[in-house]
């Protein structure tokens, strides 16, 4: 049977100490800058599915809102015969108090 031979990691230098720390900093900085692009690259997609989930329930609002000024625009259509009528009135209303006061203006 062969028994793999392990192989001997060689001491580091003096002062590799510093050189191994600042490697680390480096690999942090470079994940938090590549996490950074990730998160820029990735915010509108985010942003759109958050819409995309409100829109649900933004759609009942907005229905709703739709059939209230669906209900107004059908009232507002009633609105000239009835207007058409009230001036019929007031003409009417008009002459009456007009021939009313005819007799008044002889009298004098």
């Amino acid at each position: 049977m062969m028994l793999a031979q392990q192989v001997p990691i060689p001491p580091l230098p003096p002062g590799s100490e510093m050189s191994m720390s600042l490697g680390g900093v480096g690999a942090v900085v470079l994940l938090l800058g590549i996490g950074l692009i990730l998160a820029g690259l990735l915010a509108p997609l985010i942003r759109a599915f958050a819409r995309r989930i409100e829109g649900a329930a933004a759609s009942a609002e907005i229905q709703a809102e739709v059939e209230a000024l669906r209900e107004r625009v059908r009232l507002l259509e009633e609105m000239p015969p009835r207007m058409a009528e009230l001036e019929e009135r007031v003409d009417f209303t008009e002459r009456i108090v007009a021939q009313g006061r005819e007799p008044d203006r002889l009298q004098r």
